[in-house]
């Protein structure tokens, strides 16, 4: 590549891209409703010692992403943990941008060697379905739970018709179901493109993911339920702060319904925060009548979950450069 196009990439691309996501940040926060007061309840709330651990199980909660994905990229290079730390961190920010972030690789694979990015690609996809897997099942759990075994169970599922709520949750169970196949026999992935003539040039980038045993896709599963439980943690402990008082029980599966629901519902940008709001009231709305406590939490966790480490990634990007000069 020309040097001229490489100094044009790193010291005009980097700032120009940490310009644009910095304003789609802005712009997904102030187009909120009621943003002013519940920012005022988010400030009242400083003297809760709950909320100060729902900002310390912030950095569990990435640090358990960097160590997962320390350990993918581990396959193709050397990757120390601070250097995975900032690789999530950036990836945090570049998805901000990205349908349901799936862009979360374009911020991950900066810091990863030139040679090894398109590899690299194909380890976040694993990284990310281990962590779908687990929201799928946790999830599915919960369907279940709610429908058949709640104490609550005139009021669980309610907002489907005893039939939708069957149909949903044996959909699930069966996409469930192939999700883990999927995950657990990836070198089937491999194999079947090697059949493809069309495709031939894919598989000595995908190769990788044929390297992976059983013992170590469990232990990249193990991690994502671990950091799952954190952040259903977080979002309980959370409603406790703004006063939402549901059963901690029947509160965690609420969450893990709500979760599966973001992970299969269409959000982008700006109405990620409002799918967020209006997904975790028709769910909780049941078992409180808190609805602002309920909006201001689902707040609480995009700003600490999503928009801190996307504010720290963004500044990191800055640092970064896209290819190197020789």
């Amino acid at each position: 590549m020309n040097k001229s196009i490489k100094i044009l990439i790193n010291y005009f691309l980097i700032p120009v891209l940490f310009i644009v996501l910095s304003w789609s940040l802005y712009q997904q926060i102030i187009h909120q409703d009621d943003l002013a007061y519940r920012w005022r309840q988010i400030k009242n709330s400083w003297q809760d010692w709950r909320l100060w651990l729902v900002l310390f199980l912030l950095f569990v909660n990435w640090g358990l992403e960097a160590r997962k994905w320390q350990i993918l990229v581990g396959r193709i290079q050397r990757f120390s943990f601070l250097k995975a730390f900032k690789s999530v961190l950036s990836g945090c920010r570049v998805t901000m941008l990205t349908p349901n972030r799936v862009g979360e690789y374009g911020g991950r694979i900066l810091y990863v060697d030139e040679g090894n990015r398109i590899k690299a690609i194909s380890l976040t996809i694993v990284g990310s379905i281990s962590q779908l897997v687990v929201t799928m099942i946790m999830g599915c759990l919960g369907l279940i739970t709610l429908r058949f075994f709640s104490h609550n169970n005139d009021n669980a599922l309610n907002v489907l018709p005893d039939f939708w709520s069957s149909i949903l949750i044996y959909l699930s169970l069966g996409v469930t179901f192939f999700l883990l196949l999927f995950y657990l026999r990836l070198g089937w992935i491999v194999k079947l493109i090697e059949k493809i003539p069309a495709l031939q040039k894919a598989v000595q980038h995908i190769s990788v993911l044929d390297e992976f045993d059983g013992k170590q896709l469990a232990r990249i599963l193990s991690l994502s339920f671990i950091r799952y439980s954190v952040f259903v943690c977080q979002y309980m402990l959370l409603l406790k702060v703004m006063q939402v008082e549901i059963g901690g029980l029947i509160c965690f599966w609420l969450i893990s319904v709500f979760y599966l629901v973001m992970a299969i519902a269409p959000t982008l940008g700006f109405i990620e925060l409002p799918i967020r709001a209006k997904a975790s009231w028709e769910i909780l709305k049941f078992y409180t009548t808190n609805q602002l406590g309920v909006g201001t939490a689902a707040l609480g966790i995009w700003l600490i979950n999503l928009v801190i480490p996307a504010i720290i990634g963004g500044l990191l990007i800055l640092s970064v450069k896209i290819v190197k000069e020789k």
